[in-house]
């Protein structure tokens, strides 16, 4: 389903959307264990909230966006609804690390949600993953490309939905820079989400900002992703544009379809 939401509709509904209260915070736990590099003891962390007592509840792990070179881990609170677990994630940035390190970082934090993601009364059977802009491409790769989790022991089909927010598709542009191209020089290779769609990934909500405000042409983009998939056969993807909001405010309007999607996949199991 390809869909174009306005700006006004998304005020209203993101205004009645009430948030769940009296969520524990754990912080600050490494998803890597002992690690003799320094860099990545550091970065290769996340936060956890939860609400105590809950069980089998759906979780999201999100990944902030800055471009693979910046940003820092968050839990946003607009997620923090219907007894939801919500994992922030960080990772290491260029260029301390090239972007397949990035890659293995967001793979390695996900597989540690399968292993512990029960202690705080998450379900592995509803591991949904999400992020924004770069965080969007780091959930693409992990999601499609199935040798990234199993590496970890993990199948990445286990995995309860995908969530784009704003994702680069095609090969990164913190990639291309790495290899001295322009920033508006496309390519697609094996570092592209684009190069690994297939007809049988976990269902995925594509969202892309307004195709007039977006950043370097990221809906069309995601329109492309969206078209490819459905070419090929996937039986559950869907695409909005979200109409008046550029690449950084698209968030505040991607969050209650997050939701919706969440919930409506959740009744069906």
């Amino acid at each position: 389903m390809r869909n174009r939401i306005g700006l006004a509709f998304l005020l209203i509904w993101f205004s009645a959307i009430a948030f769940a209260a009296d969520y524990t915070y754990e912080r600050n736990v490494s998803y890597r264990g002992n690690t003799e590099d320094e860099y990545a003891s550091k970065m290769c962390r996340l936060d956890i909230a939860y609400q105590p007592g809950v069980k089998n509840v759906p979780v999201v792990v999100w990944f902030h966006g800055g471009g693979l070179t910046g940003g820092s881990r968050e839990v946003p609170t607009q997620l923090l609804t219907d007894d939801m677990v919500v994992v922030g994630v960080e990772y290491r940035l260029s260029p301390h690390v090239k972007t397949t390190d990035i890659v293995d970082d967001a793979t390695a934090a996900i597989a540690w949600v399968f292993d512990h993601i029960g202690k705080y009364g998450g379900s592995t059977s509803s591991i949904y993953i999400a992020g924004h802009s770069a965080g969007g491409y780091l959930v693409d790769m992990v999601g499609l490309d199935k040798k990234l989790l199993a590496r970890y022991g993990k199948d990445a089909d286990k995995l309860a939905g995908i969530i784009p927010f704003s994702g680069q598709v095609i090969t990164h542009f913190e990639t291309r820079n790495q290899q001295g191209l322009k920033p508006l020089q496309p390519t697609i290779d094996e570092t592209a989400p684009l190069y690994h769609v297939r007809k049988d990934c976990a269902p995925i909500l594509i969202l892309s900002g307004d195709r007039e405000k977006e950043l370097y042409g990221r809906y069309e983009e995601a329109a492309y992703f969206y078209r490819l998939f459905k070419l090929l056969g996937h039986p559950d993807v869907t695409l909005y544009e979200l109409g008046g909001f550029d690449h950084g405010s698209m968030c505040a309007a991607g969050f209650p379809l997050a939701i919706r999607f969440i919930r409506e996949h959740e009744k069906k199991k």
